[in-house]
């Protein structure tokens, strides 16, 4: 395993797989493009990328038929469930996505889906081309975003099935955190989107099937509570804690929820695997250092 890590004195927070996000609604669905701020299509100026396939939006009446057949199958599935249910077997439901059916955002999210918003010269017009689905294929190579105290970073790595173990990082782009201006969670359709906005105003939309591990540490303040601040029951428990992990786990990250309670976050890169990213080794702690049962967990301490 040879990993990307920031030096000494920087900070490693996450790690979690990431690549342009694809659109949902019918008339985009399965499509993505890279966008001037006139709406232009601007895949052929980005530099170094490889051609790629040029997606036209649906009709409308072709994303109403899609829809349709997207309804007919949804309903056969339904029936085939609960004449499984009725015969006594134990069957789990048809499960519901965790987005949002509706969209606040029509114009980029249904009519049509710009990844790269861009003016000339500006950042994200330097995105790798290998965070993009159709023209860096899953079964071959995978990106994942490092998040630091300091940077935002891309890697990638050839991919081999069945060996979620085996990773060569190849760094591919990085921007100070200084440079991004916001993080938002985009949850139409699917829940896993996420739009970053950098200072110079252009942005891109990611997806990540582990959002919420690529985003904390962008979102969330960083205000880590350094070890020697803690009382000596609380270090002990969180120190405890570290060293019940992988042999080259990190100094634990200690971090006060609004609860009270404290969260003791243990990152090791040995346990970094090819489609999750980092493993999240988390618990929590009372204020006087006693680890927490999850059923004592409040509202606030679970990690959503």
């Amino acid at each position: 395993m040879n990993l990307w890590l920031p030096p000494q004195g920087e900070t490693f927070l996450a790690r979690a797989p990431v690549v342009f996000a694809s659109g949902a609604a019918m008339r985009v669905r399965g499509r993505r493009w890279f966008r001037d701020t006139e709406r232009n299509d601007i895949q052929g100026q980005l530099p170094g990328w490889p051609e790629g396939p040029t997606y036209t939006a649906r009709s409308a009446p072709q994303a109403g038929a899609l829809n349709t057949l997207k309804g007919t199958a949804i309903a056969a599935v339904t029936l085939a469930w609960g004449a499984l249910s009725s015969q006594g077997g134990s069957v789990g439901g048809p499960s519901g996505g965790t987005g949002a059916d509706r969209s606040h955002d029509r114009a980029d999210e249904v009519e049509d889906f710009p990844v790269i918003w861009a003016a000339p010269d500006t950042t994200a017009r330097t995105l790798p081309w290998q965070l993009d689905p159709a023209r860096s294929s899953a079964d071959h190579y995978r990106t994942h975003a490092v998040v630091t105290d300091r940077r935002l970073v891309i890697v990638g790595f050839p991919y081999v099935k069945g060996d979620d173990a085996l990773i060569d990082d190849e760094h591919l782009w990085e921007i100070p955190r200084s440079d991004i201006r916001s993080v938002e969670l985009r949850d139409f359709k699917v829940g896993n989107d996420v739009k970053i906005t950098f200072t110079d105003g252009s942005w891109c939309r990611f997806s990540s099937v582990k959002r919420e591990r690529l985003t904390r540490y962008l979102i969330e303040p960083l205000d880590f509570i350094p070890l020697d601040r803690l009382t000596p029951a609380q270090r002990e428990t969180a120190e405890r804690f570290a060293s019940a992990q992988a042999p080259d786990a990190r100094a634990p990250l200690v971090k006060q929820n609004t609860c009270g309670c404290l969260r003791i976050e243990v990152l090791a890169p040995s346990t970094v695997h090819a489609f999750f990213g980092h493993s999240g080794l988390n618990t929590v702690m009372d204020a006087d250092g006693t680890e927490l049962s999850l059923t004592e967990y409040h509202p606030d301490d679970f990690l959503t």
